[in-house]
């Protein structure tokens, strides 16, 4: 579920003394070799005209009003699942609140009909220089933060660049190739880029949240805190409590109201982001009403426990809504950097062991089809021989490279489906012995000498029934397999310095890949802790197809790179993939309405949506 549409992710002092220089003005016309454009996009088409009133899936006249309630379900940052302690979400340090990213604007705003375009926000327009390695973005004069001040280009300068210099280690990556931000008049921000830029940096930028400098002059942009941030967005902070909820305001006089980017949504006058340890709390405060919209992403759940007197009477709604977006690589990751997973049999072996068909069939109603690949349900995904063109990028890395890559490419295994697959089970053996791997009674040892040990770290249970299957064959070899699970800040804190066997995540999932995918698999990711590298992959000829990824400037470059990419990965076996569904199950109470029109590339849920007032009334529920 995502709110906030801006987000596409995820040395000012020199600058700040020059502003005071007399003839500080606007440039008012483009230099030679510019172009000005009023959105950006990956590839240059622009789906709306310069002119365009509103998104064509919103209702520009959505009445405001009313509270949507919540549980946080998407974490990034240094945020998660079930507490907080600051509400600075941009830094290495602490647990970020939910629902942040709503206070701040950034300069230009996505739309859920184009994955890789960006249209005016805070900047009106931006001016394009002929090598593309510098972007005037031109500010609109009315843009102001909460306490009325005006929102200039010295405070895009000094986002953007104390990004770079003190964000969390995510935006100082993707922000590497940015040669630094300055301020060339109140209303133009000048940004360049080095030569070596990322094909979607200009995106990355124009989507980064914007700060007030003279609020952070008298504060450590790095400190953790809960004292609720000056921002210039459509919402700021209410009131919370410390680890049980946040609740955020529509801002009544905000001033990018009625902008197209922004027409028919915030519709909200209140939004709040409850927290819950555990799943069935939640579940049963959805159920009385204290939460009142639900994504749901447990099969068992969708299809056992919807079933309370409120959704017989008809005063909840459950639907399930084609999701339109690129499926994320959700599964069981290894992380290399531990001994016992530096052989690719051995994490292979690990594969023969989980059996998807019977855990699809008895434990989540087989609502789910099986990830294959990193990029599956999407032209992206790799399929038969390597093509000549997916060869010329992967031959200058043949020594170093599987013969897997230069085949068909690697499958997860099928089970006969009856949770006791012996066929399976010797086929792990099998590589777990030809590892170096050896047996000595009922327990396995390494190549080393030392007995095999696994953990699987996890801050809920909620995929146990899952796991237990895979655990238990992987005893039934001798594997000494373990669950633990641990409190939300010490997973974060484990998982941020790489402090684990197996984690469950799912990562990736665009579109239209490009700079983000070097924080999820580059060998600078791997050495970075905080990073979303958790496996410790790391390997030259991956980094070299993140570059071409990064660069590609055009969308058959770009799958061809994708589908060499997804070979690599595949070979390593550096996951047990887990599954897949092309749609959202949301629930709610039937206290909202919506626009007739859905965006190509998500729900529009609930970011579209708006407090229906008779509706609620029908039902007894006040806003």
């Amino acid at each position: 579920m995502t709110l906030n549409r801006r987000r596409v992710v995820q040395l000012g002092s020199a600058t700040l003394g020059a502003l005071t220089l007399p003839g500080f003005r606007s440039v008012l016309r483009a230099a030679e070799g510019e172009t000005e454009s009023h959105g950006l996009s990956t590839f240059g088409e622009l789906n709306e005209a310069a002119d365009f009133k509103h998104f064509r899936y919103v209702n520009p006249q959505a009445p405001k009003g009313g509270t949507l309630v919540v549980q946080i379900r998407n974490t990034s940052g240094n945020q998660n699942f079930e507490t907080f302690d600051t509400f600075n979400i941009y830094v290495f340090k602490g647990d970020g609140a939910a629902g942040v990213d709503a206070t701040f604007d950034t300069l230009m705003a996505g739309s859920s009909d184009e994955p890789n375009a960006m249209y005016g926000l805070v900047a009106k327009s931006v001016r394009i220089s002929a090598d593309k390695l510098t972007y005037r973005f031109v500010l609109r004069p009315e843009a102001r933060f909460h306490d009325g001040s005006k929102l200039t280009a010295r405070d895009v300068a000094f986002s953007l660049n104390i990004l770079k210099e003190k964000g969390h280690p995510i935006y100082r990556q993707i922000l590497g190739e940015m040669a630094g931000a300055e301020a060339e008049a109140d209303d133009v921000c000048k940004v360049t880029f080095t030569p070596e830029r990322s094909r979607d940096l200009h995106l990355i930028v124009a989507g980064m949240p914007i700060f007030s400098s003279a609020y952070y002059a008298k504060k450590e942009f790095d400190a953790t805190t809960l004292e609720p941030p000056l921002g210039s967005g459509p919402y700021k902070v209410s009131r919370f409590e410390q680890g049980r909820f946040v609740e955020y305001e529509r801002v009544k006089d905000y001033w990018a109201d009625t902008l197209p980017v922004n027409l028919g949504t915030n519709n909200f006058d209140r939004v709040r982001w409850e927290y819950y340890r555990e799943r069935q709390i939640a579940f049963e405060d959805f159920k009385s009403g204290k939460l009142n919209y639900n994504e749901e992403y447990t099969a068992r759940f969708w299809a056992t426990a919807y079933t309370f007197p409120a959704i017989t009477e008809g005063r909840v709604k459950r639907e399930e809504l084609p999701s339109g977006s690129a499926t994320p690589n959700q599964g069981w990751h290894f992380n290399l950097r531990r001994p016992q997973f530096q052989d690719p049999r051995i994490r292979e072996a690990f594969n023969y062991c989980f059996d998807f068909e019977w855990t699809n069939r008895n434990i989540m109603y087989s609502a789910y089809t099986r990830l294959a690949s990193y990029f599956d349900n999407s032209p992206m995904k790799a399929t038969g021989l390597p093509s000549p063109q997916e060869l010329a990028l992967l031959e200058p890395f043949r020594a170093q490279l599987s013969e897997d890559v230069f085949k068909e490419p690697w499958l997860p295994p099928v089970s006969d489906g009856s949770g006791n697959d012996r066929t399976m089970l010797r086929k792990a053996d099998d590589l777990l012995r030809a590892a170096g791997c050896k047996r000595e009674g009922n327990q396995l040892r390494l190549p080393d000498g030392k007995p095999f040990t696994v953990e699987f770290l996890d801050s809920s249970g909620a995929l146990q029934p899952h796991t237990e299957p895979l655990m238990n064959n992987l005893k039934r070899l001798g594997i000494d397999a373990k669950a633990r699970i641990v409190d939300t800040v010490q997973y974060k804190r484990r998982i941020d310095n790489f402090d684990f066997d197996i984690i469950t995540a799912a990562m990736g999932g665009s579109s239209t890949p490009g700079l983000e995918l070097m924080n999820i698999y580059s060998s600078k990711a791997a050495a970075t802790p905080g990073s979303r590298n958790s496996s410790g992959i790391s390997h030259p000829a991956i980094d070299a197809l993140l570059e071409r990824i990064a660069k590609a400037d055009n969308r058959e470059d770009l799958t061809i790179a994708c589908r060499a990419l997804d070979r690599v990965l595949r070979a390593g076996r550096y996951w047990i993939p887990m599954w897949y569904s092309g749609k959202s199950r949301i629930a709610y109470w039937d206290v909202f309405s919506r626009p007739q029109e859905t965006p190509k590339f998500g729900t529009g849920a609930p970011g579209t949506w708006w407090w229906d007032a008779e509706k609620a009334k029908r039902i007894g529920i006040t806003g």
